[in-house]
């Protein structure tokens, strides 16, 4: 018998990490033919749907456009399967805020400079900063041999120095972004793997 009507996406669910959103979901199972999908969005301010840039498409994901690059607004996605004239039901995602739901991933280290007693620490923030924005980094430090024993240290330059370290000592960081936005806002970004040096004799 054929069913005149057509699963829903299942495991639909928004991604984000640095600000960079899409959805996915996982693929409808059809015995024949092939199963397209359609999505569209909503914001808070607008009570309407919008088509984004995913009508009938293959793929089981779909990037946000640049039209919903605003961080601080909320976004409702809905998803739904196509196969010829028969459609499944809509799904819809929880509402969406980058600025509170995206993942911030760790920032990029570019040079460390070892002296005797410090280590000069270069890095890059994990994405480009908006106005309003103030990025902190928190660094965590160790001495190898005590590993139990961190200090903590947190900076809002992009260079900074670990200082007061003993040396010909192999000491380990790892560094997080803590992004604060103009809406007093806090995310906490993920931690970096461990990088270790050994300081200089002086």
């Amino acid at each position: 018998e054929s069913s005149t009507h057509l699963p829903a996406p299942k495991d639909v669910m928004i991604y984000s990490y640095n600000f960079h959103s899409l959805l996915r979901w996982s693929p409808v199972k059809v015995d024949r033919g092939l199963v397209l999908y359609t999505v569209h969005f909503k914001t808070g301010a607008f009570n309407q749907w919008d088509e984004m840039n995913c009508t009938r498409i293959a793929q089981t994901e779909c990037s946000f456009p640049w039209s919903l690059k605003e961080r601080r607004w909320t976004v409702v996605l809905r998803v739904r399967a196509e196969l010829g004239q028969v459609t499944s039901d809509w799904v819809e995602t929880d509402p969406f805020v980058a600025e509170r739901n995206t993942t911030i991933g760790p920032p990029k280290v570019n040079s460390v400079i070892v002296s005797s007693d410090s280590l000069l620490v270069s890095v890059t923030p994990p994405f480009g900063s908006e106005a309003g924005d103030l990025l902190q980094y928190h660094v965590s430090y160790w001495e190898n041999a005590t590993s139990t024993t961190k200090k903590e240290t947190k900076t809002s330059n992009t260079l900074f120095k670990i200082g007061n370290l003993k040396e010909l000592t192999l000491y380990c960081f790892r560094i997080q972004v803590e992004l604060m936005t103009h809406s007093d806002l806090q995310l906490l970004g993920l931690q970096s793997v461990p990088e270790c040096y050994r300081t200089a004799i002086s």
